[in-house]
């Protein structure tokens, strides 16, 4: 699940780096058409298998790519009901968002923990009824000001750096992804 908010005005914005690592797996993965369910935006298939060239062998494995059509602090009214319907356990959920508490292009994986005031991840552990998801923790970074309205206009603003940085950092959190699904690369 790639968390972000929906609409033309907050499409390229740091705040959705979710959806656009989100955008970017249904490329990679070729994944069905995007279809509207779940109060959501949602690809289905099949990932992986044979590589080409160089890349090595990875396993096929059913996936499902979801970006909510709910503003992000109301995630969990989509991720909720899409779990249940999918028959997923906790863990095999993974949500990808944006995180100012790591420098623009940091990327970390984690299980669980805290949820650091973001209100997409408290409104997404709420309705998966705990916070034991996996989540890609997409470093946008942080102003230097701590005043809230000065934080909220970063978060939600379009980001600063070049467009190639950001095309690495989404790649990077996609890696970050595939690595979880298809856990470690075999040798080809």
């Amino acid at each position: 699940m790639g968390l972000g908010n929906p609409g033309r005005e907050h499409a390229k914005g740091r705040h959705n780096v979710g959806f656009m690592v989100a955008g970017e797996l249904i490329e990679r993965w070729s994944l069905g058409p995007v279809r509207e369910r779940f109060r959501g935006r949602i690809a289905q298939g099949r990932a992986g298998g044979a590589g080409t060239g160089t890349e090595a062998e990875r396993p096929r494995r059913q996936v499902a790519v979801l970006c909510p059509l709910t503003y992000m602090n109301d995630a969990g009214r989509s991720v909720g009901p899409a779990r249940g319907e999918l028959r997923l356990q906790l863990e095999q959920v993974i949500v990808v968002h944006d995180e100012i508490d790591l420098q623009f292009g940091e990327v970390r994986a984690r299980t669980g923990g805290g949820l650091a005031g973001h209100n997409g991840l408290k409104s997404v552990s709420r309705a998966l009824g705990g916070p034991g998801f996996r989540r890609v923790r997409v470093g946008v970074g942080r102003p230097a000001s701590t005043d809230p309205e000065i934080v909220a206009a970063y978060v939600l603003g379009r980001f600063g750096e070049p467009p190639t940085e950001v095309a690495q950092l989404i790649a990077r959190a996609c890696g970050e992804v595939e690595g979880i699904v298809f856990g470690p690369v075999l040798a080809a």
